[in-house]
């Protein structure tokens, strides 16, 4: 049975539900609450060193990082596909995907904002500005993007959902849960909508439940 070890309010884990709900995938998922300090525990580390969700398994294979999950999802369940067949939409959806889990996420994760609250005293007011700001500024890339596009269609990258579009909604989520407002990035908030009306996104959504099947 494939497992994922869970959080339903982290995104990483969020892009990576919605993949397997793209592929029509039966899973079980084994939350860890983060709040709770659940991934700093010895038998979480020996599964995943890093001490960060999501965590994949299927049979002996282990997996970390979304992105490699992801892509290992879509080489061995190739339909529909996640990543475009041209090189060029193909490394396109890869870049959109990277502004997201490279230059924005690392800045804006849980385990940063605490160092922030815990190591130098920020208060809450001040991690909200930060946060808000590494958000603002990597949607304002994006957005910038897909205005510089010369034939832009439904999704990121054409008109069919990608890996850029798993990496996007998860990551809209997390802005307007922390107040940042969506609609001063009007092409991204239509390609979520136009997302959200597709059923794997509907069930991989936090709100929803956990595993299907």
């Amino acid at each position: 049975m494939r497992e994922l070890h869970d959080f339903f309010r982290s995104s990483s884990a969020h892009r990576v539900r919605i993949a397997l709900a793209m592929k029509g995938l039966d899973w079980r998922a084994v939350p860890v609450q983060l709040q709770q300090g659940e991934q700093l525990e010895a038998d979480y580390r020996a599964l995943n060193p890093q001490g960060l969700v999501p965590v994949y398994s299927e049979g002996e294979l282990i997996l970390s990082q979304s992105l490699a999950i992801i892509e290992y999802l879509d080489e061995t369940h190739p339909t529909p596909p996640l990543l475009p067949s041209d090189p060029v939409a193909r490394a396109r959806a890869r870049q959109f995907a990277q502004i997201i889990t490279t230059d924005v996420q690392p800045l804006t994760g849980l385990r940063v904002m605490g160092y922030l609250r815990d190591e130098f005293k920020v208060d809450a007011v001040a991690r909200r500005r930060w946060l808000a700001h590494w958000l603002m500024e990597g949607f304002d890339a994006l957005e910038l993007w897909l205005a510089a596009q010369e034939r832009p269609g439904r999704y990121c990258v054409g008109d069919q959902p990608s890996v850029a579009d798993l990496c996007l909604v998860p990551a809209l989520e997390v802005a307007r849960r922390s107040g940042v407002d969506i609609e001063d990035f009007p092409r991204l908030a239509v390609i979520e909508e136009t997302c959200m009306r597709l059923p794997a996104f509907q069930q991989a959504r936090p709100a929803a439940p956990a595993a299907k099947g």
